[in-house]
């Protein structure tokens, strides 16, 4: 099981920077989240930023989650910054099999992605990855909610890889590990859980 760290939902570019300083000599994913403030309040620090980073080396990889209203319409920005992985918010989106192949068409890793209380459904066979949120999505603390594991399970059957953001900590990580939860998605305990890792 691979963990990721995350910027977060910050709103702050310098705030994220100084994240990103931290996380890079850790991992070389690193996942962006973005919010135009549609699906959630609040709007995150404009995408284009990444290429200004201080903390920018050519090793990262930027897994950018977009929590925006139609994804489509912002992969060209997603290219401009050089993602590797590109995941959509699926109640934002009007075609995800369009979404999909675009990303795919590039070369590019693509993933949809489920809020807490959204079936998995209409998932276009080429996706490389299902994100599903362990919690609600959104700025703020919302708890780690157990029916994710359901989820997870009939994703799994499906053949699909499979992502959890928002919730896990030191209390859930064994069980998702046995969930089969391949990526971990991790913003405050991401320290925490990489040291349990290499334990």
């Amino acid at each position: 099981m691979q963990i990721i760290p995350t910027t977060g939902l910050k709103k702050d570019f310098f705030e994220a920077d100084e994240r990103i300083r931290k996380l890079r000599k850790s991992s070389s994913w690193i996942q962006v989240d973005v919010s135009d403030g549609v699906f959630t309040q609040g709007k995150t620090f404009e995408m284009e930023l990444l290429n200004k980073f201080d903390s920018k080396i050519e090793n990262i990889l930027w897994d950018v989650h977009l929590m925006v209203k139609e994804p489509e319409k912002w992969l060209q920005k997603c290219f401009f910054v050089g993602a590797s992985r590109i995941i959509g918010q699926i109640e934002m989106m009007t075609n995800p099999d369009s979404f999909i192949k675009k990303i795919k068409d590039e070369g590019v890793e693509a993933g949809l992605a489920f809020d807490i209380n959204t079936e998995v459904a209409n998932v276009p066979k080429e996706t490389d990855i299902v994100l599903l949120m362990g919690r609600k999505a959104g700025f703020g603390h919302f708890d780690f909610e157990i029916k994710v594991l359901d989820k997870i399970k009939k994703v799994k059957e499906k053949g699909f890889r499979v992502g959890i953001d928002g919730g896990a900590d030191m209390e859930n990580i064994e069980l998702l590990k046995k969930a089969g939860v391949d990526i971990v998605y991790s913003e405050n305990n991401y320290f925490k859980l990489i040291n349990e890792q290499n334990e």
